[in-house]
Protein backbone atom coordinates (compact mmCIF):
# COMPACT_ATOMS: atom_id res chain seq x y z
CA UNK A 1 0.00 0.00 0.00
CA UNK A 2 1.15 3.38 -0.89
CA UNK A 3 1.65 6.84 1.68
CA UNK A 4 0.52 10.12 0.73
CA UNK A 5 1.20 13.22 2.32
CA UNK A 6 -1.14 16.22 2.09
CA UNK A 7 0.45 19.57 1.47
CA UNK A 8 -0.76 22.62 2.07
CA UNK A 9 0.73 24.92 -0.45
CA UNK A 10 -0.55 28.04 -0.19
CA UNK A 11 -1.36 30.32 2.74
CA UNK A 12 -5.34 31.48 3.32
CA UNK A 13 -6.45 34.82 2.55
CA UNK A 14 -6.58 37.83 4.91
CA UNK A 15 -9.56 38.07 6.74
CA UNK A 16 -12.46 40.26 4.59
CA UNK A 17 -10.20 39.41 1.45
CA UNK A 18 -12.66 39.64 -1.22
CA UNK A 19 -10.57 40.03 -4.17
CA UNK A 20 -7.67 37.75 -5.61
CA UNK A 21 -4.96 37.19 -3.16
CA UNK A 22 -1.68 39.41 -2.58
CA UNK A 23 1.67 37.40 -2.42
CA UNK A 24 4.64 39.54 -1.64
CA UNK A 25 7.20 40.63 -3.61
CA UNK A 26 9.99 38.81 -5.35
CA UNK A 27 13.07 37.59 -3.73
CA UNK A 28 16.66 39.10 -5.03
CA UNK A 29 17.94 36.50 -7.57
CA UNK A 30 14.22 35.82 -8.93
CA UNK A 31 15.23 38.13 -12.59
CA UNK A 32 11.37 39.59 -11.19
CA UNK A 33 9.68 36.33 -12.68
CA UNK A 34 6.17 35.90 -11.43
CA UNK A 35 6.29 32.75 -9.24
CA UNK A 36 3.12 30.28 -8.11
CA UNK A 37 2.52 30.55 -4.82
CA UNK A 38 5.14 31.63 -2.73
CA UNK A 39 6.31 34.57 -4.86
CA UNK A 40 4.73 37.64 -6.33
CA UNK A 41 1.42 37.36 -7.70
CA UNK A 42 1.26 34.01 -9.87
CA UNK A 43 -0.13 34.43 -13.87
CA UNK A 44 -3.03 32.68 -15.21
CA UNK A 45 -4.27 31.22 -18.15
CA UNK A 46 -5.72 34.53 -18.84
CA UNK A 47 -2.89 36.52 -18.62
CA UNK A 48 -1.20 34.08 -20.89
CA UNK A 49 -4.32 34.05 -23.11
CA UNK A 50 -4.15 38.21 -23.43
CA UNK A 51 -0.19 38.12 -24.39
CA UNK A 52 -0.88 35.44 -26.90
CA UNK A 53 -4.03 37.04 -28.45
CA UNK A 54 -6.22 33.98 -28.04
CA UNK A 55 -8.94 32.64 -25.93
CA UNK A 56 -8.54 31.39 -22.59
CA UNK A 57 -10.27 28.45 -23.57
CA UNK A 58 -7.49 28.14 -26.42
CA UNK A 59 -4.97 28.29 -23.87
CA UNK A 60 -6.32 25.83 -21.74
CA UNK A 61 -6.27 23.06 -24.93
CA UNK A 62 -2.87 24.11 -25.77
CA UNK A 63 -1.58 22.97 -22.11
CA UNK A 64 -4.29 19.96 -21.75
CA UNK A 65 -4.64 18.48 -25.18
CA UNK A 66 -2.08 20.32 -27.65
CA UNK A 67 -2.81 18.01 -30.72
CA UNK A 68 -6.06 20.02 -30.60
CA UNK A 69 -4.04 23.63 -31.27
CA UNK A 70 -2.41 24.65 -34.61
CA UNK A 71 1.01 23.92 -34.06
CA UNK A 72 1.98 27.64 -34.92
CA UNK A 73 -0.40 29.09 -32.33
CA UNK A 74 0.49 26.32 -29.81
CA UNK A 75 4.09 27.51 -29.67
CA UNK A 76 2.98 31.12 -29.54
CA UNK A 77 0.98 30.19 -26.45
CA UNK A 78 4.11 28.93 -25.06
CA UNK A 79 6.25 31.74 -25.04
CA UNK A 80 3.92 34.18 -24.18
CA UNK A 81 3.20 31.31 -21.16
CA UNK A 82 7.01 31.93 -20.58
CA UNK A 83 6.77 35.52 -20.93
CA UNK A 84 3.94 36.26 -18.59
CA UNK A 85 5.55 33.77 -15.78
CA UNK A 86 2.84 31.47 -16.12
CA UNK A 87 4.05 28.39 -13.85
CA UNK A 88 7.36 29.12 -14.43
CA UNK A 89 10.26 27.35 -13.50
CA UNK A 90 7.76 24.69 -14.11
CA UNK A 91 6.16 24.55 -17.19
CA UNK A 92 7.77 24.70 -20.37
CA UNK A 93 5.59 23.51 -22.69
CA UNK A 94 2.51 20.82 -22.73
CA UNK A 95 2.23 18.70 -20.28
CA UNK A 96 1.17 15.11 -20.00
CA UNK A 97 3.95 13.36 -17.55
CA UNK A 98 2.54 11.74 -14.24
CA UNK A 99 2.72 13.76 -11.33
CA UNK A 100 1.00 11.49 -9.07
CA UNK A 101 -0.44 14.24 -7.04
CA UNK A 102 -3.93 15.65 -6.87
CA UNK A 103 -5.64 18.68 -5.69
CA UNK A 104 -7.85 18.49 -3.29
CA UNK A 105 -9.31 22.33 -2.91
CA UNK A 106 -11.48 22.69 0.46
CA UNK A 107 -13.81 25.73 1.51
CA UNK A 108 -12.32 25.58 5.20
CA UNK A 109 -9.96 23.14 6.46
CA UNK A 110 -11.00 23.77 10.02
CA UNK A 111 -14.85 22.61 9.47
CA UNK A 112 -14.68 19.28 10.79
CA UNK A 113 -16.77 18.74 7.71
CA UNK A 114 -14.45 19.33 5.31
CA UNK A 115 -11.66 17.70 7.40
CA UNK A 116 -13.69 14.62 7.55
CA UNK A 117 -13.76 14.10 3.59
CA UNK A 118 -9.72 15.03 3.46
CA UNK A 119 -9.32 12.54 5.47
CA UNK A 120 -11.33 9.97 3.32
CA UNK A 121 -9.66 11.51 0.18
CA UNK A 122 -6.28 11.22 1.76
CA UNK A 123 -6.84 7.27 2.69
CA UNK A 124 -7.82 6.53 -1.24
CA UNK A 125 -5.14 8.86 -2.57
CA UNK A 126 -2.62 6.96 -0.86
CA UNK A 127 -3.90 3.40 -1.37
CA UNK A 128 -3.14 4.70 -4.92
CA UNK A 129 0.83 5.79 -4.61
CA UNK A 130 -1.11 9.44 -4.89
CA UNK A 131 -0.06 12.54 -2.74
CA UNK A 132 -2.37 15.35 -2.20
CA UNK A 133 -1.69 19.15 -2.36
CA UNK A 134 -4.57 21.10 -0.29
CA UNK A 135 -6.02 24.26 -0.62
CA UNK A 136 -7.77 26.23 1.99
CA UNK A 137 -9.67 28.84 0.50
CA UNK A 138 -12.01 30.13 3.35
CA UNK A 139 -14.86 30.60 1.33
CA UNK A 140 -13.39 32.81 -1.57
CA UNK A 141 -14.08 31.74 -4.62
CA UNK A 142 -11.49 33.96 -6.44
CA UNK A 143 -8.84 32.41 -4.53
CA UNK A 144 -10.08 29.01 -4.81
CA UNK A 145 -10.13 29.59 -8.98
CA UNK A 146 -6.31 31.40 -8.66
CA UNK A 147 -5.13 28.90 -6.80
CA UNK A 148 -6.80 25.71 -8.22
CA UNK A 149 -5.54 27.46 -11.98
CA UNK A 150 -2.15 28.19 -10.29
CA UNK A 151 -1.61 24.15 -9.50
CA UNK A 152 -3.25 22.38 -12.69
CA UNK A 153 0.07 21.67 -14.37
CA UNK A 154 1.25 19.83 -10.95
CA UNK A 155 -1.55 17.68 -10.47
CA UNK A 156 -3.36 15.31 -12.98
CA UNK A 157 -6.97 16.11 -11.17
CA UNK A 158 -8.71 17.97 -9.18
CA UNK A 159 -11.23 17.42 -6.41
CA UNK A 160 -13.24 20.22 -5.21
CA UNK A 161 -15.23 20.20 -1.65
CA UNK A 162 -18.21 22.54 -1.22
CA UNK A 163 -16.36 24.73 -4.73
CA UNK A 164 -17.52 28.54 -4.35
CA UNK A 165 -16.98 28.98 -8.17
CA UNK A 166 -18.90 30.08 -10.70
CA UNK A 167 -20.88 27.34 -13.06
CA UNK A 168 -18.63 28.77 -15.86
CA UNK A 169 -15.07 28.52 -14.31
CA UNK A 170 -16.01 24.82 -12.86
CA UNK A 171 -16.91 23.98 -16.51
CA UNK A 172 -13.39 25.40 -17.20
CA UNK A 173 -11.21 23.33 -15.20
CA UNK A 174 -12.73 20.22 -16.48
CA UNK A 175 -11.60 21.05 -19.73
CA UNK A 176 -7.99 20.94 -18.48
CA UNK A 177 -8.08 18.04 -15.79
CA UNK A 178 -10.35 15.91 -15.11
CA UNK A 179 -12.51 17.56 -11.99
CA UNK A 180 -14.97 15.62 -9.17
CA UNK A 181 -17.21 17.89 -7.34
CA UNK A 182 -18.08 16.96 -3.93
CA UNK A 183 -21.41 18.19 -2.36
CA UNK A 184 -21.91 20.16 -5.48
CA UNK A 185 -23.57 19.84 -8.43
CA UNK A 186 -22.66 21.58 -11.66
CA UNK A 187 -24.38 19.72 -15.36
CA UNK A 188 -22.07 17.94 -16.68
CA UNK A 189 -18.92 17.71 -14.19
CA UNK A 190 -18.86 14.77 -12.44
CA UNK A 191 -20.10 14.48 -8.51
CA UNK A 192 -20.63 12.80 -5.14
CA UNK A 193 -23.51 14.73 -3.28
CA UNK A 194 -25.82 13.71 -0.46
CA UNK A 195 -29.36 13.24 -0.29
CA UNK A 196 -30.01 16.83 1.21
CA UNK A 197 -33.65 16.88 0.40
CA UNK A 198 -34.42 13.16 1.93
CA UNK A 199 -32.21 14.59 5.04
CA UNK A 200 -34.09 17.68 5.72
CA UNK A 201 -37.30 16.15 5.30
CA UNK A 202 -36.58 13.83 7.93
CA UNK A 203 -35.65 17.07 9.93
CA UNK A 204 -38.81 18.28 9.42
CA UNK A 205 -41.09 15.45 10.04
CA UNK A 206 -39.21 14.95 13.54
CA UNK A 207 -39.75 18.15 14.42
CA UNK A 208 -43.65 17.70 13.30
CA UNK A 209 -43.82 14.58 15.30
CA UNK A 210 -42.97 16.45 18.34
CA UNK A 211 -45.90 18.76 17.90
CA UNK A 212 -43.75 22.26 16.69
CA UNK A 213 -45.52 24.51 14.85
CA UNK A 214 -42.52 27.20 13.99
CA UNK A 215 -39.42 26.56 12.17
CA UNK A 216 -36.10 28.69 11.18
CA UNK A 217 -33.72 28.11 9.30
CA UNK A 218 -30.16 29.22 9.99
CA UNK A 219 -28.51 29.46 6.37
CA UNK A 220 -25.46 29.16 5.30
CA UNK A 221 -23.10 30.94 2.52
CA UNK A 222 -25.19 33.02 -0.36
CA UNK A 223 -22.98 30.60 -2.99
CA UNK A 224 -23.82 27.60 -0.90
CA UNK A 225 -25.23 24.80 -3.56
CA UNK A 226 -26.12 22.85 -0.54
CA UNK A 227 -27.49 25.28 1.15
CA UNK A 228 -29.75 26.06 -1.66
CA UNK A 229 -31.01 22.31 -1.72
CA UNK A 230 -31.85 22.15 1.58
CA UNK A 231 -33.77 25.14 2.01
CA UNK A 232 -35.84 24.36 -1.10
CA UNK A 233 -36.62 20.78 0.74
CA UNK A 234 -37.19 22.49 3.98
CA UNK A 235 -40.03 24.92 2.78
CA UNK A 236 -41.38 21.85 0.55
CA UNK A 237 -41.50 19.77 4.36
CA UNK A 238 -43.57 22.65 5.68
CA UNK A 239 -45.47 23.23 3.59
CA UNK A 240 -46.37 19.13 3.14
CA UNK A 241 -47.13 19.23 6.55
CA UNK A 242 -48.48 22.37 7.53
CA UNK A 243 -45.75 24.09 9.65
CA UNK A 244 -45.02 27.76 9.19
CA UNK A 245 -41.24 28.92 8.39
CA UNK A 246 -39.03 31.26 8.16
CA UNK A 247 -35.10 31.91 7.62
CA UNK A 248 -32.18 33.88 8.59
CA UNK A 249 -29.05 34.82 7.26
CA UNK A 250 -27.25 34.24 5.01
CA UNK A 251 -23.74 33.72 7.12
CA UNK A 252 -21.07 33.22 4.68
CA UNK A 253 -18.95 31.94 7.08
CA UNK A 254 -20.83 29.04 8.42
CA UNK A 255 -18.46 28.56 12.06
CA UNK A 256 -19.67 28.72 15.92
CA UNK A 257 -18.80 32.46 15.90
CA UNK A 258 -21.69 32.99 13.05
CA UNK A 259 -23.90 30.48 14.48
CA UNK A 260 -23.88 32.36 18.31
CA UNK A 261 -23.65 36.04 16.26
CA UNK A 262 -26.69 35.38 14.66
CA UNK A 263 -28.90 33.81 17.73
CA UNK A 264 -30.43 37.03 19.05
CA UNK A 265 -32.16 37.23 15.50
CA UNK A 266 -33.29 33.96 15.47
CA UNK A 267 -34.82 33.89 19.19
CA UNK A 268 -36.97 38.00 17.84
CA UNK A 269 -38.45 35.61 16.11
CA UNK A 270 -39.82 33.67 18.97
CA UNK A 271 -39.73 29.48 16.69
CA UNK A 272 -40.39 26.86 19.17
CA UNK A 273 -37.47 24.56 16.30
CA UNK A 274 -34.14 25.51 14.49
CA UNK A 275 -32.60 24.20 11.56
CA UNK A 276 -28.95 25.26 11.03
CA UNK A 277 -27.11 24.82 7.97
CA UNK A 278 -24.15 22.73 10.25
CA UNK A 279 -23.56 21.46 12.84
CA UNK A 280 -21.16 24.46 14.09
CA UNK A 281 -23.54 26.56 13.30
CA UNK A 282 -26.23 24.85 15.06
CA UNK A 283 -23.47 24.64 18.32
CA UNK A 284 -23.62 28.76 17.76
CA UNK A 285 -26.66 28.73 18.02
CA UNK A 286 -27.31 26.55 21.29
CA UNK A 287 -24.32 28.92 23.10
CA UNK A 288 -26.33 32.09 22.15
CA UNK A 289 -29.54 30.59 23.50
CA UNK A 290 -28.16 29.61 26.85
CA UNK A 291 -26.32 33.12 27.18
CA UNK A 292 -29.93 34.37 26.84
CA UNK A 293 -31.69 32.13 29.48
CA UNK A 294 -33.27 30.09 26.84
CA UNK A 295 -33.05 26.19 27.47
CA UNK A 296 -32.49 23.32 24.51
CA UNK A 297 -34.68 21.66 24.10
CA UNK A 298 -37.13 22.63 26.25
CA UNK A 299 -37.63 25.93 25.15
CA UNK A 300 -36.43 25.70 21.50
CA UNK A 301 -35.05 22.45 19.77
CA UNK A 302 -32.14 22.83 17.37
CA UNK A 303 -31.09 20.50 15.01
CA UNK A 304 -27.53 20.63 12.47
CA UNK A 305 -26.52 19.06 9.77
CA UNK A 306 -23.57 16.27 9.14
CA UNK A 307 -22.84 14.62 12.02
CA UNK A 308 -19.45 16.06 13.33
CA UNK A 309 -17.81 14.65 16.01
CA UNK A 310 -18.75 17.21 18.00
CA UNK A 311 -22.21 16.69 17.75
CA UNK A 312 -22.18 14.02 20.52
CA UNK A 313 -19.34 15.83 22.51
CA UNK A 314 -21.74 19.43 23.44
CA UNK A 315 -24.46 19.07 26.01
CA UNK A 316 -26.97 19.07 24.95
CA UNK A 317 -26.17 16.49 22.28
CA UNK A 318 -26.80 17.47 18.54
CA UNK A 319 -29.25 16.07 17.10
CA UNK A 320 -28.28 16.01 13.03
CA UNK A 321 -28.60 15.06 10.03
CA UNK A 322 -25.76 12.35 9.39
CA UNK A 323 -23.78 12.50 6.18
CA UNK A 324 -21.27 9.75 5.44
CA UNK A 325 -18.43 12.41 4.76
CA UNK A 326 -15.14 10.30 4.68
CA UNK A 327 -17.08 8.01 2.45
CA UNK A 328 -17.31 10.94 0.13
CA UNK A 329 -13.68 12.17 0.47
CA UNK A 330 -12.88 8.00 -0.70
CA UNK A 331 -15.48 8.05 -2.99
CA UNK A 332 -14.48 11.33 -4.79
CA UNK A 333 -11.16 10.24 -5.68
CA UNK A 334 -11.55 6.83 -6.21
CA UNK A 335 -13.80 8.19 -9.35
CA UNK A 336 -11.18 10.66 -9.95
CA UNK A 337 -8.85 8.59 -10.43
CA UNK A 338 -10.82 6.46 -12.54
CA UNK A 339 -11.07 9.54 -14.60
CA UNK A 340 -7.45 10.11 -14.94
CA UNK A 341 -7.03 6.18 -15.66
CA UNK A 342 -9.56 7.19 -18.87
CA UNK A 343 -12.89 5.77 -17.83
CA UNK A 344 -15.85 7.74 -19.13
CA UNK A 345 -17.01 10.01 -16.21
CA UNK A 346 -20.70 9.63 -15.07
CA UNK A 347 -22.39 12.47 -15.40
CA UNK A 348 -25.54 12.27 -13.14
CA UNK A 349 -23.98 12.78 -9.20
CA UNK A 350 -23.49 9.42 -6.75
CA UNK A 351 -25.87 10.48 -4.31
CA UNK A 352 -25.13 8.95 -0.83
CA UNK A 353 -27.82 8.18 1.65
CA UNK A 354 -27.99 10.12 4.90
CA UNK A 355 -29.85 9.27 8.09
CA UNK A 356 -31.46 11.42 11.19
CA UNK A 357 -29.34 11.32 14.35
CA UNK A 358 -31.89 12.07 17.03
CA UNK A 359 -30.19 13.11 20.17
CA UNK A 360 -30.93 15.60 23.02
CA UNK A 361 -31.24 19.14 21.38
CA UNK A 362 -34.81 18.35 20.38
CA UNK A 363 -37.89 17.45 22.45
CA UNK A 364 -41.26 17.90 22.82
CA UNK A 365 -42.92 20.73 21.97
CA UNK A 366 -44.17 22.75 25.72
CA UNK A 367 -47.54 23.51 25.52
CA UNK A 368 -47.72 25.88 28.43
CA UNK A 369 -46.66 28.72 26.46
CA UNK A 370 -45.08 31.51 28.46
CA UNK A 371 -41.35 31.42 28.56
CA UNK A 372 -39.65 32.92 31.31
CA UNK A 373 -36.42 33.55 29.69
CA UNK A 374 -38.47 35.77 27.10
CA UNK A 375 -40.79 37.00 29.37
CA UNK A 376 -43.79 36.87 26.61
CA UNK A 377 -45.67 34.17 25.02
CA UNK A 378 -44.41 32.23 22.40
CA UNK A 379 -45.93 32.59 18.30
CA UNK A 380 -49.59 31.63 17.84
CA UNK A 381 -51.33 30.92 14.81
CA UNK A 382 -52.21 34.07 14.31
CA UNK A 383 -49.10 35.52 13.53
CA UNK A 384 -48.94 37.06 9.99
CA UNK A 385 -44.66 37.25 9.89
CA UNK A 386 -43.99 33.57 9.22
CA UNK A 387 -44.92 31.61 5.72
CA UNK A 388 -46.44 28.39 5.53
Amino acid sequence: MGTTTAICRVAEPEPGHRGRPEYPAPLPGDAGAPRALGGQRGSSIYDVARAAGVAPSTVSRAFSRPGRVNARTAERIFAAARGVGYRSGVLHGPTGQRTRSLAVVAADVTNPFDSEIIRGAHQAAGESGYTILLSHTREDAHFERDWTERELCAVEGVLLTGSRMSHNAIRMLAKQRPVVLLNRRVPEVPSVITDNARGMRRAVEHLAGLGHQTVTYVAGPEASWADGTRWVALIEACHELDLRFRRVGPCNTPTVHAGLDIAQEVLAQKPSAVIAYNDVMAIGVIKGMRRAGVQVPDDVSVIGFDNIALAEIVDPELTTVAAPLRAMGIIGVKNLLAAIGGATPNREPIVLPVKLAVRGSTGRRRRNDISPAWGTTKLSGSVSTWTG
